[in-house]
């Protein structure tokens, strides 16, 4: 999904500048030598596009527990990933420009076969533990925001947190924004959120046949999740904040892949592909 000898240079020369400095060094000089963090990365990179266990990608060069305890949870403390998508979101923004006056909002429910923190009876896969997504996404299918829950939660509810993602963009906002919703949002209290945050709704209604619109830019959205990040199509991570760090991880690929392409007809670099990607 991912060449790293040229796109995913990019993503790599950012993540490591954001990685924090070692803190623990041994007074005398003789602890192991510390495992290269590029290392580290691909591996996280491996698990999130397979989806295999952090045993079957460990080997000789790296051990599961350095990369669960010692690299990932260290960067999630240090919000390495959070970071990471920000900057590329910023970057898609200056160079091709989001579309944040038309937004998309729908739920995505994927297996949770460890049952962790995020997971719930699924409604529509006889009761199994699930997670859903709340996504949201510009006009071009761009994540902007996701909230995770168990899989038992009505999409009405997740809204208000989910538009509330907006805030990461400050006061960059459009005047007008129009959140296009399905018939799960078609209820007067959704309106009445829309009113209270000063947004348009386009909104499906119920009992009629399926009504797409511009809807549909989310659900590419959620393909590419499942589809290109085994990690994201089948969770079996126990806590949310691992999981809110994959897919903000993952988020970042999507965007760095989509300024690449949108950028390769209007933008000249030294990297740049001879054939559109």
């Amino acid at each position: 999904m991912l060449d790293f000898k040229h796109r995913g240079a990019p993503l790599w020369s950012q993540f490591s500048a954001l990685i924090p400095s070692p803190q623990r060094i041994h007074p005398l000089g003789c602890h192991r030598p510390r495992i290269s963090d590029r290392i580290i990365f691909d591996k996280l990179i491996q698990v999130l596009i397979l989806g295999a266990a952090y045993e079957r990608i460990s080997d000789a060069t790296c051990s599961a527990t350095t990369i669960r305890r010692r690299r990932r949870d260290e960067w999630i403390s240090a919000g390495v990933f959070l970071q990471l998508e920000q900057l590329c979101l910023e970057a898609y923004d200056r160079i091709v420009g989001l579309d944040l006056e038309n937004l998309s909002v729908d739920g995505c429910l994927v297996e949770a076969s460890c049952s962790g923190e995020a997971s719930g009876k699924s409604p529509v896969d006889r009761g199994k533990q699930g997670t859903k997504r709340s996504v949201m996404t510009d006009g071009k299918s761009i994540l902007l925001g996701c909230v995770i829950v168990g899989a038992n939660r009505h999409d009405s509810p997740l809204l208000r947190p989910t538009l509330e993602r907006l805030s990461r963009f400050g006061y960059f906002l459009p005047e007008q924004i129009t959140v296009y919703l399905d018939a799960g949002y078609d209820s007067q209290k959704t309106r009445d959120l829309l009113t209270e945050l000063g947004r348009q709704g386009v909104i499906s209604t119920k009992g009629e046949p399926l009504q797409t619109g511009d809807r549909w830019v989310v659900e590419r959205t959620n393909s590419w999740h499942t589809r290109g990040f085994r990690k994201l199509a089948i969770c079996t991570e126990l806590k949310s904040r691992v999981l809110d760090a994959l897919i903000s991880l993952a988020n970042s690929i999507i965007v760095i892949r989509r300024l690449i392409r949108e950028a390769w007809l209007s933008h000249r670099w030294d990297s740049k592909p001879k054939r559109k990607p």
